[in-house]
Formats: C-alpha cells, structure tokens, sequence
C-alpha cells in the first residue's frame, strides 16, 4: 500500500530492460521516476500482461513522462527481487526516489499510466483557485481536499497521502477556493468529493483519518472487478453486488444491475455510507473463487469484508424493495450467514487454493504441470516402494530365523524323544534277557532233582 523504502541497490542498481531505451540500465540518477514490471518466465499472468506492458512504455515514451517503462526477470536476479518484496508475479512498482509504491489496480494500459502519473507526482497538490478547483473535480470522480493552514491534522493529511496516494488523489486550497455551497463547520477539514457531493471528516464520528479516507475513496456505486473487490476488503463494508453476464442483454440481467444503482443513488440516507458499498461484477468467477462456492447468474450477494461472511437471498430480487429487505434481513440476522474466516474456513480455503492453483497450472502448461507435480510424487512413490520392500525384506528374514529357531527345537525335542525310547527298549530287552536267562536255571534245576 504503502511507498517502502528499499536500501542497498537503488534504481542505478536495477538490471532491466527499459522500452525506447538503448540503455540497459537507468543510468546513475537515483531521483529517475521507473515503473518497473517483476515477472517470471513461466507466469502465465505476466505473459497476458506484456502486451498491456508494452503499449505503457510506448504511450509513456510518446507523452514524454518522466517516468521510465521496464522489467526484470525476477528468476535471474532473486536478490534484487527479495530486496523490493516481490512475493508474486507479476509484481508492479513505481521506484520514487528511495520508494517503492505497490501497484494493485487493474491491469490495463489507462489504470497503469494513471497510477504511474498519480505517484510520480506531488505527494499534495495545491488548487490556487476556484476555476482550477471546477477542474480538478470533473476530471476525477473520487477527490480529498484538505482546506486551511499548518496544522496537527495537516500533517496527519500528509501522513495518509503518503501511504493512500496509490489509490486516489490529495489536494489542498485555502478557503477562499471553496465554492459557496460547501459549508464547513470549523477549519481546518478534510473533504471528500464525490456522488456529485461531499462529506467534511469528523474525527469524533469517524475516526482515524486513514481509516476514513480509506472507506470514503470508493464512490457509492462501483463497476466491481477482482482488484476492486480485493481492495474493498479493507473497508470493513458490506458489500452488495449484482453478479451478471455483461454479454447478456436480456431483461433478467439489466434490470438486476439497475435495481442495485438505484437503491445506491435513492436510499443512500436510509443506510449510513459508510457500512455499505453497492455495485454490479461482470462474471461470478472471482466471486466465486473468494466464497468457494458456485453462484448462478443473475444473481445478488452481500460480502462482509470484516469476517469474510457472505449472504444470499432467500427469495428473487426483482425491485429496489427487494434489495432493501434483503439488507435489513442481513442487519436483524435473519438469514443465515455462510463463509467465514474460521479454522474450518480456513482449512478449506487451503484445500481450495491448492486444488485450483494445480488446475490452473495444468491448463496453462500441461508439461510443466506434470514435471512440477509429477517428479516429486515419483520421488515420493519410489521411496515408498523402497520402505516397503525393506520391510518386506526384513520381515522375511526375521520369519525365517524363527522358522528355523522352531525346527532346530523340533529337531531337539525329536532327538531326546529317540533318545528315551531307546533307553526304554534297552531296558525292555534287558528285562526279556533276565527272564530268558532264568528259564534254562529253572529247567536245570527240576533235571537235578
């Protein structure tokens, strides 16, 4: 979010590939403006994103920015990539002196030049007058103002535009610039404009600044794409969003993205704008990878970005009424809440993230999908296979020692069976010698008398 500060190499010390340059390198000034592009090879995302790239660096070239177009392989130079905190890819950011500003918007060529042009230049941008003010406010839909002299909530201003500059604007006038219609309490303020009004920041009703300005940067009704409805996970809204097939033109489908603007634009006061977001998103694939769940289209789904609980209606939304009774529902707790960020939930994300992040490798490079997965389960089955058959192996031996130890004590017991039975035959015959002796005595001795 933040710009953050990088600290040995410096922008001289990027090895990169710049568009419309002849330089390898941004040569030895280290205040040179570069939106720098981190990426892998391998990246399905980065490869979709280099054609946008390429059009950034030629309309950057042709409007003559300041702001120099390039990108690093990553996988080659690891070291500078941990040094600026990539963790994904494709990683873009714009090196400011000794900052480096994340960008998370969307990638196209008009977001990108935007963010390029917004951070590249003043942190504060003054409105000398009340025709520049008039300026300003139809170029941009979402503005902060921050109106008066040196203050303590002049330099809290300063303190959020130096973190919150990635996501939207910050000026400054002095009192004589505000047109007649704003009225301010006391001064100095913070303003927002935007939903064709403005709202003055009361630190009392709401808060830290930062806090503020990150909730109010939003208008009211939004065209909602994944990074916008990443973003709006830092609100702490609930956000109500119409899920449609923006190539289908049918009543079904227009007519729900119309019921949500109007119930943003007409009741606005019956909900305090603070606690809610409205919008419509073309697809329900984003919604669904965030809920893990499959929803049909058309349909509407409320998000609490607090505790990532969503909420579906229980019945079809066919008016604004419909909406505002699906959200009062959502408010008594009538309708039971899904999702959540319990362990559950989160063994589930986990499940999910792995089972999709394996798919999406499988499309988009079936060979690599097979080696990356493929060679570590073959691995792992060949040591397997070895621990079995070891075991097998010792369990065999092992069986055939015991085997062998009972037919050595068979063998034994055998023996001295053989052994007692000659004894006794020995004993038998010497009792058949004794009586045969004894017969030719007695004959003998009946001859004698």
């Amino acid at each position: 979010m933040s710009g953050d500060k990088f600290k040995s190499y410096g922008m001289e010390g990027l090895r990169t590939i710049y568009y419309g340059s002849s330089t390898g390198g941004p040569g030895q000034d280290p205040s040179q403006l570069v939106a720098e592009k981190f990426y892998a090879p391998w990246c399905a995302h980065c490869r979709r994103l280099e054609p946008v790239w390429n059009e950034v660096g030629l309309e950057m070239k042709r409007l003559r920015s300041p702001v120099k177009v390039g990108k690093m392989d990553a996988t080659s130079y690891t070291s500078i990539a941990s040094e600026f905190g990539v963790r994904g890819y494709p990683t873009i950011k714009l090196l400011k002196n000794d900052l480096a500003y994340n960008y998370r918007g969307p990638r196209t060529r008009d977001d990108i030049i935007e963010f390029a042009h917004r951070v590249s230049g003043a942190l504060i941008r003054p409105l000398p007058s009340q025709q520049m003010f008039e300026h300003v406010k139809k170029r941009h839909r979402v503005l902060f103002l921050y109106v008066g002299g040196e203050s303590p909530l002049k330099e809290k201003y300063i303190e959020v535009a130096s973190e919150l500059i990635v996501y939207t604007y910050f000026f400054s006038a002095s009192e004589e610039v505000i047109p007649e219609y704003v009225t301010l309490n006391e001064m100095p303020a913070v303003l927002v404009f935007k939903d064709e009004t403005y709202f003055v920041y009361d630190e009392y009703e709401d808060g830290d600044l930062k806090s503020w300005v990150n909730r109010e940067r939003f208008q009211n009704y939004l065209t909602v794409d994944g990074f916008t409805l990443y973003e709006l996970t830092d609100t702490g809204k609930l956000i109500v969003i119409a899920v449609i097939d923006g190539k289908n033109a049918t009543v079904e489908h227009t007519r729900l993205q119309e019921v949500i603007q109007e119930v943003a634009k007409d009741y606005r006061d019956r909900f305090h704008r603070r606690d809610f977001q409205f919008g419509h998103i073309d697809g329900s694939d984003y919604v669904n990878n965030m809920l893990m769940d499959e929803l049909s289209v058309p349909t509407v789904v409320a998000i609490n970005t607090s505790n990532h609980q969503y909420f579906l209606p229980s019945r079809h939304i066919e008016s604004p009424d419909d909406v505002m009774q699906f959200i009062n529902d959502i408010l008594d707790g009538t309708i039971e809440a899904r999702g959540g960020d319990g362990i559950l939930q989160r063994l589930k994300r986990i499940c999910y993230d792995v089972r999709t992040t394996i798919v999406s490798v499988f499309r988009s490079s079936p060979f690599l999908g097979c080696f990356l997965f493929g060679l570590p389960l073959g691995v792992i089955s060949i040591m397997c296979y070895g621990i079995y058959t070891a075991d097998t192996d010792v369990a065999y031996t092992e069986e055939r020692i015991e085997v062998s130890k009972q037919e050595t004590e068979t063998r034994d017991v055998r023996d001295e069976g053989n052994e007692e039975e000659k004894k006794e035959e020995n004993n038998g015959n010497s009792l058949v010698l004794s009586d045969a002796e004894q017969e030719p005595k007695d004959i003998l001795e009946k001859k004698n008398d």
